[in-house]
């Protein structure tokens, strides 16, 4: 799958890819006219198509096939991820990405240690973005997840508010989220806390909103993973996954 920088580029009998894309495409994987190619806009549509033409080191000319337009599944995964340190949380966008998650929100929670602030936190927003549609490509999805600005346990209370649902994990909860029963549409928000754990004034507050705090099993799982298994839960049992 290949993304199109601009929705506009995909329209025509043919589509011209250049760029980063096409030297993925020539360079990279090294097509050849007559092999099948996908192309994306990232919001649902999806060409299906063949190369008709290839030229090093980054240009190649698709003939569209068929054009898919997909509808949003439902219901949607907003994940508020809080911020890890290192490359944890490239991990956590991949693997939520890869397990269907449609927005992610990076989440300047109480016990975060990285800090995003200035071109600090704009680079690193940049690179989780990258991470999103880089993984988004790899696996196959027509909408690639939308990477926000980061956001307030404030900001955070206000999406739990709004939402159709709203889950925290949290390892003290008597109630596992495999018996939470959660809306089929509308908007799910999930929170996951940082490697220092939520507070229990984040925890309140979130409740007050109208989240449910909830635990994954006896097995304490890192930030960076723990969301990717929620939504991977939420993905089976909502019929996302049907």
């Amino acid at each position: 799958m290949f993304v199109a920088p601009r929705a506009d580029l995909l329209s025509g009998d043919h589509i011209t890819l250049t760029g980063p894309e096409g030297r993925h495409a020539v360079s990279v994987v090294r097509l050849t006219v007559g092999e099948p190619i996908d192309l994306t806009d990232g919001q649902g549509l999806v060409i299906a198509g063949k190369v008709s033409h290839v030229e090093q080191p980054d240009h190649l000319v698709v003939e569209v096939l068929e054009r898919i337009i997909e509808n949003p599944k439902q219901p949607k995964l907003v994940v508020v991820q809080a911020i890890p340190k290192g490359d944890r949380g490239e991990r956590a966008v991949e693997l939520l990405t890869e397990v269907g998650a449609d927005v992610i929100i990076p989440w300047a929670a109480t016990r975060c240690i990285a800090q995003w602030k200035g071109e600090r936190g704009a680079r690193s927003l940049a690179k989780w973005e990258n991470v999103a549609k880089t993984a988004g490509k790899q696996a196959r999805r027509s909408f690639i997840p939308t990477v926000t600005a980061v956001a307030t346990t404030g900001d955070v209370v206000s999406m739990i508010a709004a939402a159709a649902g709203a889950v925290v994990l949290h390892e003290e909860s008597t109630t596992a989220l495999t018996n939470w029963n959660p809306p089929v549409e509308g908007e799910i928000v999930l929170v996951v806390g940082p490697e220092g754990g939520i507070t229990g004034e984040e925890v309140d507050a979130f409740a007050q909103a109208g989240a449910v705090v909830v635990h994954m099993g006896s097995s304490i799982m890192r930030t960076s993973t723990a969301g990717a298994a929620a939504v991977a839960v939420l993905g089976a049992v909502t019929g996302r996954w049907s």
